[in-house]
C-alpha cells in the first residue's frame, strides 16, 4: 500500500516540476521580449509629443460629444 502512495507522489512531483519548468521558460521568453522592446523604444521628440497630445485630446473630446448626444437623446425619450 505504501508503494502505491509513493509512486503517485513521484508522478505528482514530476507534474509540479514540469509546471515549474514551463513557467520558468515562459517567464524567460517574456523578459526577453521586454528587453527587446526597451532596446527599441526611445524618448519622443517635442513635435511627436505634441501630435500625440493633440490626437489624445481629440479622442477625449469625441468620446465626450458622443456621450453628451446619448444623454440628450435619452433625456428627450423619457419626456
Amino acid at each position: 500500500m505504501t508503494s502505491l502512495g509513493r509512486s503517485s507522489s513521484i508522478k505528482y512531483d514530476s507534474n509540479i516540476v514540469e509546471i515549474i519548468m514551463n513557467v520558468k521558460a515562459e517567464l524567460k521568453d517574456f523578459l526577453g521580449q521586454c528587453k527587446r522592446v526597451i532596446k527599441v523604444s526611445r524618448k519622443p521628440g517635442k513635435e511627436e509629443y505634441i501630435n500625440f497630445a493633440k490626437v489624445t485630446g481629440a479622442g477625449i473630446i469625441l468620446i465626450g460629444v458622443i456621450g453628451f448626444i446619448i444623454y440628450i437623446l435619452a433625456t428627450l425619450i423619457n419626456l
